[in-house]
């Protein structure tokens, strides 16, 4: 038996089958095995399709624009342009913490935790960002 069950309820009739047919004989043998479990339930993460859209937005800004690191303007890899701009988003102070070896670890958020709406919102943010500092990127349409 899995122990690991992942369920997508958008409506009601469609929760409630999938409650009858699979949530609750998955609790019921979880509870027969006499382990602990923990049952989580929060709204759904970003979609690949979010995903995939911001790795070129990121590169956009990679390949465009130059950024003071270490006292010198350079040219960063989409992933550091990632750790800026989600320190930015929320409108936090970069965190930094000291390296095993002296040198500075810069912290981000994650945006695999970001809820859908989250990630619209982080998408926007990229868009204006852009436009703020002469970054072109390419036209956006929303999933539907």
């Amino acid at each position: 038996m899995s122990e690991k069950l992942s369920l997508w309820l958008k409506d009601k009739a469609k929760a409630r089958e999938l409650m009858t047919a699979q949530l609750f004989p998955f609790l019921n043998a979880v509870l027969e095995s006499g382990k602990t479990y923990m049952l989580t339930v929060k709204q759904e993460t970003r979609s690949q399709a979010q995903n995939r859209l911001m790795w070129p937005l990121l590169e956009c800004f990679s390949k465009q624009l130059q950024w003071p690191v270490n006292g010198a303007m350079v040219d960063m890899e989409p992933q550091e342009w990632k750790d800026v701009l989600t320190a930015a988003f929320r409108r936090e102070s970069v965190r930094v913490a000291m390296g095993l070896d002296g040198g500075v670890v810069m912290l981000g958020l994650r945006t695999s935790a970001f809820t859908k709406a989250e990630f619209g919102e982080w998408i926007e943010f990229l868009y204006a960002t852009a436009a703020a500092r002469g970054v072109n990127l390419p036209a956006w349409t929303e999933e539907k």
